[in-house]
């Protein structure tokens, strides 16, 4: 009886599943505003340089004056005398702002605008490199002390650096705080979510504690037949919730130090977790505590009311036993990430996905703080982008397993640079006239683009690198990604010099991932490597513009022929082998799971 059989006489889509998702859509909330923290916190209104001819003046009057100059929020005004004005050659000191909805932040209280502009983009990159650190420093801590105690001091984490960040007043200070903040950046939400990067394995996947490393998460307790729809509507719905109510609660604060304070305490409330969400019972196994994972699978089993014999437990440790045996026992020699750059086109797949993870996420978070500087208030720009979470993450749902994962990366790359690189070009020649209602909706539609490509890839990853190093291949691209979102904030600023700069760079960007990820095999329908052997030829002779939703079944089929004679020759090896050391019990085993496998293709084809 393996884990999802166990599961289901435990209840697998119970009273307890349901609090899993509350409890994951709860995450989804805070890490939403805890990861645009440092936009909101940074918006800058307009602005123009403090003369004191200017303050018994309107905004209107003072942004007339102004609008003579190419640059207006800096230049310093030495005289006013009606229609003649002279302009200063000294630096701006003090400056007048036009407070979006009363809200004062960050920027505009330490006065980080113009040549001080750069303190603030400092600050969010050391946030990314937080990120990347804690990434690598919680996923190997939660292979140590468990996902649960690693989810929540990678929150308590978050928690320290927002809340720290409230009494910064130096370049010095806010960056340690940021960088304090950003380890907690994605493994804050990562740990529970990413069961949901882990597609239902396949009938030739022996399902061991090889394929579920990268797999281990309190949301393995949900079905898998629920888990691609519970986890996606749950990111798409709380995500798209706490996006589009984030800059409101910076509006009802008024004050970016109480903003910080309204979006740090709520973290602290995911300590209580420990209390309520069970330990990853996978984990457990891969870890030789049976009895630990018994024990969990027990307290849902109660939990959701449910009753279950104690032979059932008993088989299901016999089955975590013969598989542990199966695989050698802690002997067996494991393929580490540097196997997948010995051969060629593992080496060439391996640097396409890490290169599209780095597009991915360099773009949706340039996308996602791109909203200044387009003639409509930061605050209604950036609920108006967030709404295109939720339909995006319907629309993957809908059309992923259709269209085929290949397709709809490539495809959602090639949208989003289309309508980024039109809003650079109306950015560019409407200069200051802008059309606000024009760029929205081209924004929109961007980040609706970069959305899908964004929630698709993480998926696209786990089927496409071979389960013995998935766990490893996968965090590494992960960890690119993040690496890579270092540039954002240098991208965005070279807004404030041309402002269709950040567009056109984002749209060629776009324009190259959408163009490499073409080059990788489809991973839909077909039966996923498990081996770096196998990984070297998956996918061998596709075309580039090979896709699912074009393809007829027999094509199909004799596409995915070569990867299926080359696992069911080595079943049959490494069967024979087993019969020739006396180890009748891997013999039955290996014969057993060759003839399911053998059924299961005929099952297909028919």
């Amino acid at each position: 009886m393996d884990f999802d059989q166990i599961l289901a006489k435990c209840g697998d889509f119970n009273r307890y599943q349901f609090m899993i998702l509350a409890l994951f859509g709860f995450i989804n909330i805070i890490v939403s505003m805890h990861y645009f923290t440092q936009t909101v916190i940074s918006f800058v209104p307009d602005h123009w340089c403090y003369h004191e001819g200017l303050v018994n003046m309107t905004y209107k009057e003072i942004a007339d004056i102004y609008s003579k100059f190419d640059n207006p929020s800096c230049t310093r005004l030495a005289h006013i005398n009606g229609s003649n004005i002279t302009v200063s050659t000294e630096q701006c000191e003090k400056w007048i702002y036009n407070y979006d909805f009363g809200y004062r932040s960050m920027n505009t209280e330490l006065n980080w605008v113009c040549d001080s502009a750069y303190k603030a983009r400092i600050g969010q990159s050391l946030f990314f490199i937080g990120s990347v650190v804690g990434t690598l420093f919680y996923g190997l801590l939660s292979d140590k002390i468990g996902r649960v105690p690693a989810l929540i001091l990678s929150n308590f984490c978050g928690f320290a650096g927002d809340f720290s960040t409230i009494f910064t007043k130096s370049v010095a200070t806010f960056t340690l705080c940021r960088f304090i903040s950003g380890l907690a950046a994605d493994t804050n939400f990562y740990l529970m979510y990413i069961i949901g990067e882990c597609p239902p394995l396949m009938h030739d996947q022996p399902r061991n504690s090889t394929n579920t490393h990268a797999c281990l998460s309190v949301l393995e307790y949900i079905r898998p037949s629920m888990r691609t729809l519970g986890l996606n509507m749950a990111v798409g719905l709380f995500y798209c919730l706490g996006l589009v109510f984030t800059p409101w609660l910076a509006v009802l604060a008024g004050h970016w130090q109480i903003y910080l304070a309204c979006t740090s305490l709520p973290i602290l409330l995911v300590v209580l977790y420990y209390f309520v969400v069970q330990e990853s019972a996978q984990w457990l196994v891969t870890r030789n505590d049976i009895d630990g994972a018994i024990v969990r699978l027990k307290r849902v089993a109660r939990f959701n009311g449910c009753h279950v014999t104690q032979a059932d437990f008993d088989e299901f440790r016999r089955h975590c036993q013969m598989t542990r045996e199966m695989q050698g026992g802690d002997d067996k020699k494991h393929a580490t990430l540097l196997d997948m750059f010995r051969t060629p086109r593992m080496r060439k797949n391996t640097l396409i996905l890490f290169f599209k993870s780095m597009v991915i996420t360099l773009c949706y978070d340039a996308v996602s703080r791109n909203v200044e500087g387009m003639g409509i208030s930061p605050f209604i720009m950036f609920s108006l982008s967030a709404l295109a979470v939720l339909p995006s993450s319907i629309l993957l749902v809908l059309l992923q397993d259709r269209i085929g994962r290949k397709g709809m990366a490539s495809g959602s790359l090639l949208v989003g640079g289309l309508f980024t690189a039109a809003a650079g070009i109306a950015i560019a020649y409407q200069q200051h006239n802008h059309n606000a209602i024009l760029l929205a909706c081209l924004t929109i539609a961007a980040r609706f683009g970069v959305a899908i490509s964004y929630e698709s890839g993480s998926q696209y990853a786990t089927e496409l690198i071979p389960t013995c190093v998935r766990g490893q291949g996968v965090a590494a691209v992960h960890v690119a990604g993040f690496a890579a979102s270092f540039l954002a904030p240098y991208i965005l600023w070279l807004g404030t010099f041309f402002k269709a700069a950040p567009s056109i760079i984002l749209g060629v960007l776009f324009f190259a991932g959408s163009f490499v990820c073409l080059l990788l095999p489809e991973t839909l329908n077909r039966s996923l490597p498990t081996t770096i052997e196998e990984g070297e030829v998956f996918g061998k002779g596709e075309r580039m513009f090979d896709f699912p939703c074009l393809q007829r079944h027999d094509d199909d089929d004799d596409s995915d022929s070569e990867m299926e004679k080359y696992k069911r020759k080595h079943s049959l090896i490494d069967a024979k082998q087993q019969v020739e050391s006396g180890n009748y019990t891997k013999r039955k085993q290996s014969l057993i799971d060759a003839d399911r496998e053998e059924q299961a293709l005929k099952e297909a084809k028919h």
